[in-house]
């Protein structure tokens, strides 16, 4: 028996009955051929409990029934027999049915049993219109009727009666809130991963966000998203067994008349029947008609699709997960991250666009003894029915006149981040309440991340109008802008296109009489007291001296600067990061100056620019020799862009033109010139 710590605890105290502990869930799983949901509906009945005593009478009926009414390979012909001589048998499986026009009546498919001519009652298949698309898991009571078997032609097996495995009550959503409140928010996150089965002790922040991220498209209406990465990662495990409001599609042909409407009868495809729909390995998936691809596309736009003049509106997200066969850093060199869709997908950017989150399935772990939880969690069919609940409220108003988003976004860009914020904050607060600032940030943050990597692969197709992928956000009307990259363009050491946060700048030393030219970064933090303090142990002499030069400057120039700032009033922490075997930081004054002055006007420097340039005490700009290997160096180290002393101009002319056309040099006369030149416009 495991032992409980403070989350078991919580939850036991205000979720009692609703809970079910996931190791057992795993024993019966690996038994009986039938999906998690369908175990935890039985364990949740009789084993939603904390007493080990409750629990193993529990397991000693669950054990029972699973064994007495499941059909496992090779028992089919036992069950029916059973089914002839008692009248009746009670099983649990998957039940769909169909139209049989000939006899005009409905039959049933059960295929455990290899039934495919079954009689059922039409009051029935109305009662339960999913049988007729993907067919739902029921604890069914089949029937045989010996004088039917005499007939030619006849049908003898009958569904009796049939009870849905997933939970009926209407008030779990307000259960559910009042739990939350007992929970911090971080108890609150563990708790979920811990009811889809993960333990997330020893997972880093951005496993869990990936793993979050996974839940949205249960709680948010047409929500479309789309997973790549590594096999052996569980990307189907969620879409398959947590969930009856979710259909997973394996490779192979999708029908438009399954997916969105049979024009024939008029029956409602899966997107109108489920919550999720999931194509799996999405790379073999291909449409039985040509415009099928455009149909989705159309639903995935508006979330709607026609049938002859009528117009259909479903709410059915859209889920497509797939394998990498190779590491991202090679996609991303070979192609773009969605290179492995199907050929009608991949280079599409209007289907792209509509792609709400691309979630990068290379973060997530793969799925190991470790990985999976001991502890409680929420019995499955509570979990979805209080997911299936969150689908009919928002909470994009949480965000009004607290974000701000930055002017990259294009109106998709918005309603695709929003849509996965208003998920986020339905997971972290199933309530209606107040989200915090910090939730909200979290959100956004993961939100904006996911969005971007949708934008950067269409920008890699080659599509002007995606140019711009620098997505922000301010928080609050007098917030600073923060920038949100994806980690896999670019690594924390290298010069990306993103800008920088406020205070950081890239910058190249000259080198001096004892030291190469190098590579830097500065980093300065700006807080309430006075006067500059550099953290480097030791400080290098010629990186001292600069920064002197830099203060002094900022001080004697500071309405030129920062307008009516007093920077004697503000401390500065300076850190200064070397990237070469150069140390010395020998000349980098233009470049601290203008880190101080971000930082102070919390403006960011724009992405891929280096600063170049020594100032002196009385602001002068100090001659550069060797302006045609800086420029070199740049290009090296990734620069798209270099900002120079206007004195280094006549130098370049020996610049080879190779270089001088991967890199946009421009020039400053004085500080306040390279301040307005190199901060985001």
């Amino acid at each position: 028996m495991i032992t409980m710590d403070q989350i078991d605890k919580k939850a036991a105290s205000t979720l009692d009955g609703y809970l079910v502990r996931k190791d057992l869930v795993r024993t019966f799983s690996r038994q009986f051929p039938v999906p998690t949901y369908v175990v935890e509906f039985l364990l949740g009945r009789y084993c939603a409990s904390t007493e080990q005593e409750e629990i193993t009478e529990g397991l000693e009926i669950v054990q029972r029934q699973l064994k007495s009414r499941t059909v496992k390979a090779g028992e089919e012909e036992l069950f029916k027999a059973r089914a002839r001589e008692n009248g009746e048998v009670k099983i649990i499986d998957l039940i769909t049915a169909r139209l049989d026009a000939k006899t005009d009546s409905y039959i049933a498919t059960l295929p455990s049993l290899q039934l495919t001519d079954v009689r059922i009652s039409p009051a029935l298949v109305n009662e339960h219109e999913r049988m007729l698309t993907g067919g739902f898991y029921a604890e069914i009571s089949l029937n045989y009727d010996a004088a039917i078997a005499q007939e030619s032609k006849g049908r003898p097996f009958g569904v009796e009666s049939l009870r849905e495995i997933q939970l009926s009550k209407r008030d779990v959503l307000d259960i559910l809130a009042e739990a939350r409140k007992s929970f911090t928010t971080d108890e609150w996150k563990e708790f979920l991963l811990r009811s889809i089965g993960i333990e997330p002790e020893g997972l880093s922040q951005r496993q869990r966000d990936a793993l979050m991220l996974r839940m949205v498209p249960f709680v948010e209406r047409n929500y479309n998203l789309v997973e790549l990465g590594p096999r052996g990662t569980g990307k189907s495990h969620l879409f398959q067994q947590v969930s009856p409001y979710a259909h997973l599609i394996s490779g192979g042909k999708a029908t438009v008349a399954r997916m969105f409407v049979n024009n024939a009868t008029g029956q409602r495809g899966l997107v109108c029947q489920y919550d999720v729909v999931c194509f799996d390995e999405v790379s073999g998936i291909s449409f039985d008609q040509k415009d099928g691809v455009n149909i989705m596309k159309g639903y995935m736009e508006s979330g709607e699709f026609s049938r002859g003049k009528e117009s259909i509106r479903a709410d059915g997200s859209i889920v497509l997960v797939g394998n990498f066969d190779v590491d991202v850093e090679h996609q991303q060199r070979i192609g773009h991250l969605f290179g492995p869709m199907p050929p009608e997908m991949k280079d599409d950017t209007a289907f792209m666009d509509r792609i709400h989150a691309f979630l990068p399935g290379w973060d997530i772990p793969k799925i190991s003894k470790e990985l999976l939880t001991d502890h409680f969690g929420l019995v499955s069919d509570f979990l979805s029915e209080c997911w299936s609940q969150l689908r009919n409220q928002s909470r994009v108003s949480l965000l009004q006149n607290r974000v701000f988003f930055g002017g990259a976004l294009s109106g998709r860009d918005t309603n695709a981040v929003n849509k996965t914020v208003s998920g986020l904050l339905k997971l972290l607060h199933p309530g209606e309440g107040e989200a915090t600032d910090e939730d909200i940030e979290w959100a956004v943050h993961i939100a904006m991340e996911a969005r971007r990597r949708v934008k950067e692969q269409q920008k890699r197709i080659g599509a002007a109008e995606f140019r711009n992928t620098h997505f922000s956000y301010v928080m609050g009307a007098d917030g600073v802008e923060k920038f949100v990259s994806t980690p896999e363009l670019q690594s924390e050491n290298s010069i990306g296109s993103d800008p920088l946060e406020p205070g950081q700048v890239w910058t190249i030393s000259p080198g001096g009489e004892e030291d190469h030219p190098g590579l830097y970064r500065i980093e300065i933090n700006e807080g309430p007291g006075s006067g500059v303090k550099i953290l480097n142990k030791p400080v290098p002499p010629a990186f001292k001296e600069s920064m002197g030069y830099a203060e002094q400057n900022l001080y004697s120039r500071s309405m030129q600067l920062i307008g009516d700032k007093d920077p004697r009033h503000h401390e500065f922490t300076v850190q200064l990061r070397a990237f070469d075997a150069s140390k010395s930081g020998a000349k980098l004054g233009m470049a601290a100056l203008i880190g101080l002055s971000t930082a102070l006007l919390k403006k960011s420097v724009r992405g891929g620019l280096i600063i170049v340039g020594e100032i002196n005490l009385g602001g002068s700009l100090e001659q550069v020799h060797n302006s045609v290997t800086l420029a070199e160096i740049a290009v090296e180290k990734g620069a798209t862009a270099l900002l120079m002393p206007v004195a280094c101009r006549r130098q370049l002319i020996d610049l080879s033109d190779d270089m001088a056309t991967k890199v946009d040099i421009q020039f400053y006369s004085d500080a306040r010139d390279a301040l307005l030149k190199a901060m985001v416009e």
